[in-house]
């Protein structure tokens, strides 16, 4: 086997260890090429800045409020979300805390609900659309040339068309599910993170102890996959929390176009859509509780990013 096709891993940090501290630390398995223990500092300095920030706290508490009321709360809250009755638009009061909307179905018990399917395609497409990005941009950076040009002209092309467009064409062709949306939303979200990665890994690729395992002859994968990712974790968890927040209100859209889940599975942007159609009779129940949650769950995810962004600045600040 030639030695440019990879290295063998005890080989690579017995090769890298004597290094000068000049080449950016003596592993490369930590943060910028350093040890492992001061990977251990950087993280546990990001997270002391993360908890020094008060938006922290409160888009934590905010966030644990809304898993709590979506996933423990039917759990403890039983009533009939399928079954239409009689009991139209009634008004909160006993047996019905939030009241029924317009087929008779308990309010409370479909915002509970209809928090379980925003959430999780929140978070499912930030997952997915993070791990193409991340990929995408990690490739295009590190290779450069051609291939960057090809790359990066896709990205352009694609970020030149209305994503909700694409989304409501979709949602008109296919029949919606959580796991349909969660695909198509992150299929149309992962550029921001591609163009992020992408800048990370031009300003990685020429340190030293990139160039170092380049002169040992790791491969180009290896060095992608073992030294440029892991580099970039930090920028991507950032951007990954912001795109939740923004998967979440492509949802809401969506739902408040009518092209949300099919009934009787509810999603808050549904619930808000058929709310407004009463907006003129008083059935405030029906519009508020969906509106606030879904501003409360953008609002966490927000501010946990911001928190993070921070606390990732003070990080490198620091380096």
């Amino acid at each position: 086997m030639s030695i440019t096709d990879d290295l063998n891993p005890d080989l690579e940090a017995d090769l890298l260890a004597p290094l000068p501290t000049g080449l950016a630390g003596a592993s490369p398995e930590g943060p910028e090429g350093g040890d492992v223990s001061g990977a251990g500092s950087a993280w546990r300095l990001t997270l002391r800045a993360f908890f020094d920030n008060r938006l922290s706290y409160a888009g934590l508490a905010i966030l644990i409020v809304l898993v709590l009321f979506s996933f423990v709360g039917p759990l403890v809250y039983h009533s009939d979300l399928y079954t239409a009755t009689y009991n139209i638009n009634l008004p909160p009061g006993p047996g019905h805390p939030l009241g029924t909307d317009s087929s008779g179905r308990d309010v409370l018990g479909r915002l509970m609900v209809g928090g379980q399917a925003s959430l999780i395609i929140g978070v499912l497409s930030a997952v997915i659309s993070t791990v193409i990005g991340v990929i995408w941009g990690a490739v295009s950076g590190f290779f450069g040339g051609l291939i960057d040009t090809f790359l990066m002209r896709i990205v352009d092309v694609l970020l030149a068309v209305p994503t909700i467009f694409i989304l409501l064409y979709l949602a008109s062709i296919f029949r919606p599910t959580v796991l349909l949306l969660s695909i198509t939303i992150a299929i149309l979200s992962w550029l921001g993170a591609a163009r992020l990665v992408r800048g990370e890994t031009l300003s990685l690729r020429s340190r030293e102890f990139v160039r170092a395992v380049q002169v040992m002859g790791g491969s180009r994968w290896r060095i992608i996959r073992r030294h440029i990712i892991p580099n970039t974790i930090s920028v991507v968890v950032v951007q990954a929390t912001f795109q939740v927040a923004n998967a979440i209100l492509l949802m809401a859209t969506l739902g408040f176009l009518g092209f949300g889940l099919e009934p009787p599975a509810a999603d808050w942007g549904s619930m808000l859509s058929q709310g407004v159609n009463y907006i003129y009779d008083g059935y405030w129940w029906l519009i508020w509780p969906a509106g606030i949650l879904i501003v409360l769950a953008v609002l966490s995810f927000n501010f946990i990013g911001d928190a993070l962004r921070d606390a990732v600045e003070v990080r490198l600040q620091r380096r």
